[in-house]
């Protein structure tokens, strides 16, 4: 189920940042070690999370996925070996809940770029999913909540 959009304005957000790029069918096997060690450099720099971790997709998904594995903090983290400290700048977007399984997740971004298209809007090329609500935190998927956000432009 997917909520009905609305747009909004973000504010700066730092975060810490890890850049994967993977074949799609290796997403899930990437994922977990991914946020593990952005987690391990915020935590080794004296910094807690600022809200609930998120991948930037740094280009629609394809066969490949390029995006970065990312959790928000107070200050910006200090760059080291594979993470990276960057700021999530205040922007115009278009922002929905999706809730339920990952797998609907692509079927959810369709029509939720379709709606952004029919309000007359135009897009970034990126994207991001904000994971509220996981597998970490629930057994059962109908429990889980992903936000889904597009920087757009009129």
């Amino acid at each position: 189920m997917t909520d009905t959009p609305k747009i909004l304005t973000t504010v700066d957000q730092p975060y810490a940042a890890l850049h994967v790029t993977v074949p799609r069918d290796q997403i899930q096997k990437v994922m977990g070690p991914s946020i593990q060690e952005v987690y391990a450099a915020v935590a080794a720099q004296g910094l807690s999370p600022a809200g609930a971790w998120f991948t930037h997709h740094l280009h629609r998904p394809s066969a490949t996925f390029d995006f970065e594995v990312c959790v928000p903090v107070g200050t910006r983290l200090e760059d080291t070996a594979r993470v990276t400290g960057k700021t999530w700048p205040a922007m115009t977007m278009a922002m929905t809940d999706f809730r339920g399984n990952y797998d609907g997740l692509a079927g959810a971004w369709g029509e939720f770029v379709r709606w952004t298209e029919r309000e007359g809007y135009s897009m970034a090329p990126d994207l991001w999913e904000v994971y509220r609500i996981g597998p970490e935190s629930s057994d059962n998927p109908d429990d889980w909540r992903t936000e889904m956000y597009l920087q757009v432009l009129k």
